[in-house]
C-alpha cells in the first residue's frame, strides 16, 4: 500500500485534557497493579543456580517511562497502565506448615509471571479514519519465557511504540514499531534499546498505512470468504501454512470478529454488508484483546500486517488465498 504524508498534532501540555478511556488495552485474565505495588509489596525472582537477581517488572516499567520522559520532555507523559497475570504466591520461613487462612499480610509473598504495561503520550495525537489515535509506548515482561532454573543470563524484553485508539482502546501496532526479543544483561542496556526504538519509529508511515485502510472493503461475500479460510489456516497442514499469509488469532477470536461484524457499535459492517479494512483491522485487534499477555503484543502486529497484505492484494489486483476461490 503506497503511503500517506500524515501530519501528527503536538498538543503543549498545558493544553491537554486528561480523559479517562473505557475498557482495558487487555483484558484476558489480566487484573490491573500500580506501579507501587510492583515496587514496594512483589518479591524479585532470582535465576536458581547461582541466585542472581532478574530485572523487575518495576525497573522495566519506571525504566520506560524515564525514557519516553527525556525523549517528549515539553509532552505530558501519563501514570503507566499496568496488568499482570499469572500470580505466584509464597510465604515468609516463619510461616511454614501455618494454615493459608491465618496467614498475615506480611507472611505473604507474590509476584507476577506476566507483566504488560502501556504510557500514553496524550499530547501527541492523530485523526484517522474518524477516529482519535494518541501515542503510546508499552512492553511485555513474562518470566514463563525465562529459565529461571539456570544461571543468570541475557534477559527477554518485548517493547512497542504506536498508537492506541480513544475510542475502543485498541493498541495499533506496526512492525517497524515493536521488538519481540530485546535480549539484554543490564537496565543500562534495556534503557538503550528503548531509546533506539522509540527515536527510530516512523510515525508517518504508520499512520499512513493505517488511513489507506478505509479506502478498501470487503463484500459481504468476500468478508464470509475470508472468515472461511481464516478458519481453514489453523489446520493446514504445516507446509501449506508457510505459502500463505499467516494468521496468528485463535478460532474462538476469529468467532468475536465475526461476531461484532455484526453488533461492534462503532466497526460494524455496513448495511450492505460490505465493510472496510480499517474497521476489520479493528475487529482483530479488539479480539486480540483476550490473548494472554504472552502473545498480545506479537498478534496485534500481525493483524497489522495481515490487513496491510489485504489491501495490497486489492490494490494491485493481486491474487490472495485469503481471498481466492
Amino acid at each position: 500500500m503506497e503511503l500517506i504524508a500524515s501530519n501528527t498534532q503536538i498538543i503543549p501540555k498545558e493544553q491537554v485534557i486528561n480523559t479517562v478511556s473505557k475498557g482495558n488495552f487487555i483484558e484476558a485474565n489480566t487484573e490491573q497493579v500500580t506501579l507501587n505495588h510492583l515496587q514496594k509489596d512483589c518479591i524479585i525472582p532470582v535465576f536458581s543456580k547461582d541466585n542472581e537477581s532478574t530485572l523487575s517488572h518495576y525497573q522495566f516499567i519506571d525504566k520506560a517511562s524515564e525514557v519516553v520522559q527525556k525523549l517528549f520532555p515539553e509532552m505530558q507523559v501519563n501514570e503507566p497502565d499496568i496488568r499482570v497475570s499469572h500470580i505466584v504466591k509464597g510465604r515468609i520461613p516463619s510461616a511454614i506448615g501455618k494454615p493459608a487462612k491465618e496467614l498475615r499480610d506480611f507472611e505473604k509473598t507474590v509476584y507476577y509471571e506476566r507483566c504488560a504495561f502501556i504510557i500514553d503520550i496524550p499530547g501527541v495525537k492523530q485523526i484517522v479514519n474518524g477516529n482519535e489515535l494518541t501515542l503510546s509506548v508499552g512492553g511485555v515482561r513474562a518470566y514463563n519465557q525465562e529459565n529461571l532454573y539456570s544461571r543468570k543470563s541475557l534477559e527477554k524484553f518485548k517493547v512497542f511504540i504506536g498508537f492506541k485508539n480513544k475510542v475502543c482502546t485498541n493498541l495499533c501496532i506496526s512492525t517497524d514499531g515493536f521488538s519481540n526479543e530485546i535480549r539484554i544483561g543490564s537496565i543500562l542496556e534495556l534503557e538503550q534499546q528503548m531509546t533506539q526504538l522509540f527515536s527510530g519509529y516512523n510515525s508517518e508511515k504508520h499512520l499512513g498505512n493505517m488511513e489507506k485502510m478505509s479506502r478498501y472493503q470487503l463484500s459481504e461475500k468476500q468478508f464470509a470468504h475470508f472468515i472461511g479460510k481464516a478458519r481453514m489456516y489453523q489446520h493446514l497442514e504445516k507446509n501449506a501454512q508457510k505459502s500463505v499469509f499467516p494468521i496468528t488469532l485463535n478460532d474462538s477470536q476469529i468467532n468475536n470478529v465475526v461476531k461484532d461484524y455484526y453488533n461492534c457499535p462503532n466497526f460494524s459492517r455496513n448495511k450492505d454488508g460490505s465493510i472496510n479494512l480499517w474497521s476489520l483491522y479493528n475487529l482483530f485487534t479488539e479480539a486480540n484483546k483476550s490473548s494472554y499477555i504472552d502473545s498480545n503484543f506479537e498478534r496485534n502486529v500481525n493483524a497489522y500486517e495481515l490487513i496491510n497484505n489485504l489491501g495490497n492484494s486489492i490494490q494491485n489486483n493481486v491474487p490472495n488465498w485469503l481471498l481466492s476461490n
